[in-house]
């Protein structure tokens, strides 16, 4: 497997897996098309805070995640937060969120790494339990003005 930077080439199949990943998602399902082409052009300028990365094998891409990157005195250092990591219907199951995460450990060394999972997504909370990840102890709080 393969994982490279988004680049403009990129733009269709990153809006398609964009859409795909937030149709999936409960409280999202009516998100304004438009994000999609915001969220990409922004993926494009900068790779300081938030990072997407393609996952290919074969040259055929088989998804993306998008690593947003902060400092944390708590965790004494950048915390690399899988925003999001989505992998192709006709991929999953064969282990690339795994090797996504291998790719990762071995090529990042961040204090911290973070991500969120659907509490109902048994199988993915067991496999990342398995990989060493903790259940956080607080809620998430979020105002849009």
């Amino acid at each position: 497997m393969i994982v490279r930077k988004v680049e403009e080439k990129d733009r269709e199949i990153f809006i398609k897996m964009s859409r795909d990943f937030y149709s999936s998602e409960a409280v999202l399902e009516n998100i304004d098309d438009s994000y999609h082409f915001i969220a990409f052009d922004e993926a494009l300028k900068s790779d300081l805070y938030i990072e997407c990365l393609l996952l290919l094998e074969n040259e055929k891409v088989v998804g993306y995640s998008v690593l947003n990157k902060s400092f944390s005195r708590e965790a004494g250092g950048m915390v690399l937060w899988v925003e999001e990591l989505y992998i192709l219907p006709e991929f999953q199951g064969r282990g690339y969120g795994g090797k996504f995460f291998d790719w990762l450990e071995k090529n990042s060394k961040p204090a911290r790494y973070r991500l969120e999972l659907e509490p109902e997504n048994e199988r993915a909370v067991a496999l990342y339990k398995k990989r060493g990840y903790k259940n956080l102890e607080y809620i998430q709080m979020i105002k849009d003005v």
